[in-house]
């Protein structure tokens, strides 16, 4: 499975881990950044990178990293057709795709250590999307409010 994966230096050691543990479970992790640590450097382009390849590239997934994983989530969801989640437990990895059918997940490098987030991402790519009519129905009302800005039901 290719799995794109962008951080910025909050998340660069554990990004690095990462590509490792994928590669050695039989994935193809794409690195879009940061390439080496910089204190300086900032999230957005690369997270941003790394969600528009996974929506451009459907059966893909991604995985974006920085210090919380609150800003990236947030940057991830800014682009068109990606469903970001914020996983911080086992239960939100796997409802992040049972429910949500979420192609990209977010992970606070400095709130769980290498083999924590490296289970939260086992998890996330294991699990399938549920199919169920109601979370089909929520996932249809978010997919057409990206597209036209009408809130559903309105």
């Amino acid at each position: 499975m290719r799995v794109f994966l962008g951080t910025d230096h909050a998340g660069f050691e554990l990004k690095e881990h990462l590509v490792s543990w994928l590669k050695e479970n039989g994935h193809e992790p794409v690195d879009c950044g940061a390439f080496e640590y910089d204190a300086a450097d900032d999230y957005p382009p690369f997270v941003l990178r790394a969600a528009e390849r996974t929506a451009a590239e459907p059966g893909t997934f991604g995985i974006v990293l920085g210090g919380s994983g609150n800003g990236e989530v947030m940057a991830a969801n800014k682009v068109k057709g990606v469903r970001a989640a914020l996983v911080w437990n086992d239960d939100t990895a796997v409802l992040a795709r049972e429910h949500n059918d979420a192609n990209v997940i977010s992970i606070g490098a400095r709130q769980h250590d290498a083999a924590t987030a490296a289970r939260f991402v086992e998890l996330f790519l294991a699990t399938e999307y549920s199919k169920e009519s109601r979370h089909t129905r929520r996932i249809d009302m978010l997919t057409a409010y990206e597209q036209t800005g009408v809130v559903p039901g309105a």
